[in-house]
């Protein structure tokens, strides 16, 4: 039998594995071809993870696939390469002090990582204070829109998370009650530099100043995580005067995430902590492995060192010019985008993509359509296009709104053909009488560190 006919024979196994090998090639062209009808990432509006590499840094990556980022005795250029990362990252995020910080897989375990350093810290500056620290469970408090690994953090360490709720007047941080929800329990709080329904960031310069009050008036010991998995890594190039970062005396950690606007593939993230007090000693392991002593603070062990040698090769490529110029380009590219969604006279902009660049929008409530933003949804992804329809959370989930994420590989000419296909879609659900029988169900992929 024929490679070809091979091919067209060939099953997926389910549930067991085949009894005989299948030849490379075919096993290439049944998996391509199972992968054939899914969506072209470049399409897709819904994540924030970067869905494109130049040939180079695709190279680099390939031909590292095969270390492994733990084995830093063993692949002590690759660790070099790692701390050159954060030492570069700490530059950009304003430390001079003692600082700490390492690699994750994402966003999501850097934020695990800050949570429990606040959490253990917390713990024996709470006792030395004689709290009771068995008499309640610990607590965080975070806008309402945060994102779902702070949710699971609550959950894997035993935290008690403290929303406080968003309202149309305060789509971010409510500085006037976020104070109702911090007591003796509270690990800290975090500030979002990027919520991901909106796009909108916490005032945390107004949220230090807070804090620093407390703390004085209370002999207090309050502290500042910011998750800034989207905006982490894209404000220092765009908006380098606005204060959110280790400037502010209460901001002690920082996450990021490398594969959203640090421009990696997935998946890399980056935490910080200002200065070494801030991650408790028993938080950091020194592992004897193959032949060598090594701290790690990461969750992870083993994990691919691909993604930290392509986050330096962006580092070194781009520079700050670099970074400042694509960033540029992209909040362009979000700000066009929002001004044509305008234009309809149909939506109202949450986010017009000027502090990230994303666009987010709902529609008027004074027109009388017999379509929403699912049956939109529904309608730009006959034409490749994939943008969410999601409520937002508690308190405003009878608002639904829809959102774009501009990313590095959205050019303008791809954004033109959007905005045509975007109206036309439009055109069509005018023309159709749409009868709704049951409710629609949210579209929230791509909420993703």
């Amino acid at each position: 039998m024929t490679k070809e006919q091979n091919f067209l024979k060939q099953n997926l196994p389910e549930k067991k594995l085949l009894d005989e090998a299948t030849d490379a090639g075919t096993a290439y062209e049944v998996i391509k071809s199972y992968l054939i009808d899914e969506g072209n990432s470049r399409q897709n509006l819904a994540t924030f993870c970067q869905t494109y590499m130049d040939d180079e840094a695709i190279k680099l990556m390939s031909e590292t696939f095969d270390k492994n980022a733990i084995d830093k005795s063993e692949y002590p250029r690759t660790a070099k390469l790692e701390s050159y990362c954060v030492n570069i990252l700490a530059d950009l995020w304003n430390t001079k002090e003692d600082f700490i910080g390492t690699s994750t897989v994402g966003s999501s375990e850097a934020c695990m990582l800050g949570g429990m350093a606040m959490k253990f810290r917390w713990r024996k500056l709470a006792a030395e204070k004689g709290v009771d620290i068995n008499k309640q469970k610990p607590n965080l408090v975070i806008s309402s829109g945060y994102q779902v690994c702070w949710e699971k953090f609550g959950v894997y360490w035993d935290v008690e998370l403290r929303e406080v709720p968003i309202d149309p007047e305060h789509l971010s941080l409510d500085m006037d009650h976020v104070f109702d929800y911090v007591d003796d329990y509270t690990i800290g709080i975090v500030g979002i530099l990027g919520i991901t329904y909106t796009g909108k960031f916490d005032n945390i310069e107004e949220l230090d100043r807070r804090v620093e009050q407390y703390n004085q008036e209370k002999n207090g010991h309050l502290v500042i995580h910011v998750d800034g998995a989207s905006g982490g890594m894209f404000v220092p190039f765009t908006d380098p005067d606005l204060a959110w970062d280790f400037r502010l005396k209460n901001v002690v950690s920082i996450n990021t995430s490398g594969h959203k606007y640090g421009l990696v593939y997935p998946g890399v993230g980056w935490i910080l902590w200002r200065d070494r007090s801030y991650l408790p000693e028993e938080l950091i392991f020194e592992v004897s492995y193959l032949g060598g002593n090594m701290p790690t603070m990461a969750i992870n062990f083993s994990r691919g060192a691909s993604q930290i040698i392509g986050q330096y090769y962006n580092f070194l490529k781009l520079g700050k010019e670099g970074y400042r110029q694509v960033h540029m380009d992209t909040r362009y590219v979000a700000m066009y985008l929002a001004k044509q969604v305008e234009e309809t006279g149909l939506f109202d902009i949450y986010n017009d993509g000027a502090n990230i660049p994303i666009v987010c929008y709902t529609l008027k409530k004074d027109k009388d359509l017999s379509w929403d933003l699912y049956d939109l949804a529904d309608r730009l992804l006959m034409k490749g296009w994939q943008v969410p329809a999601y409520p937002l959370p508690a308190n405003l989930t009878q608002t639904i709104i829809q959102r774009f994420v501009c990313r590095a590989d959205l050019t303008l000419p791809m954004a033109k053909e959007l905005v045509q296909d975007f109206k036309e879609a439009i055109n069509e659900l005018n023309e159709m009488k749409i009868i709704k029988t049951v409710p629609r169900k949210s579209k929230t992929q791509g909420f993703t560190h």
